[in-house]
């Protein structure tokens, strides 16, 4: 399991037990949201989430979604292959230089 999948089931399993207090009565929002470490007005829009689309509206989307910077995967091979070819032994800052001055778009690879 990825660092970022273990920390939402976390973050899920922490939301439904401050959930449950706070409906309980055992908890105020306060509480609960300090619970979570978030704030009252965050704990609020977790619960009207929670209460719409249960657990998985609290996912954060972000997480899942391919970046649109992404560098296209035939884009890493050129300059791997770039590098092995004609810059082996280079450091990484004299082959970004030449990259970028042989017409490279990219600000990492």
């Amino acid at each position: 399991m990825k660092r970022t999948e273990s920390l939402q089931e976390t973050r899920k399993m922490r939301f439904e037990k401050a959930y449950e207090g706070y409906r309980s009565g055992s908890l105020t929002q306060a509480e609960a949201a300090l619970l979570l470490g978030e704030c009252d007005r965050t704990f609020w829009r977790y619960m009207n989430r929670y209460d719409e689309g249960g657990l998985e509206a609290l996912l954060d989307k972000r997480l899942v979604q391919i970046s649109h910077c992404r560098a296209l995967v035939d884009e890493v091979i050129q300059a791997v292959d770039r590098y092995r070819d004609r810059h082996l032994g280079w450091n990484a800052k004299h082959f970004y230089a030449w990259y970028r001055k042989e017409s490279g778009t990219r600000s990492y690879i």
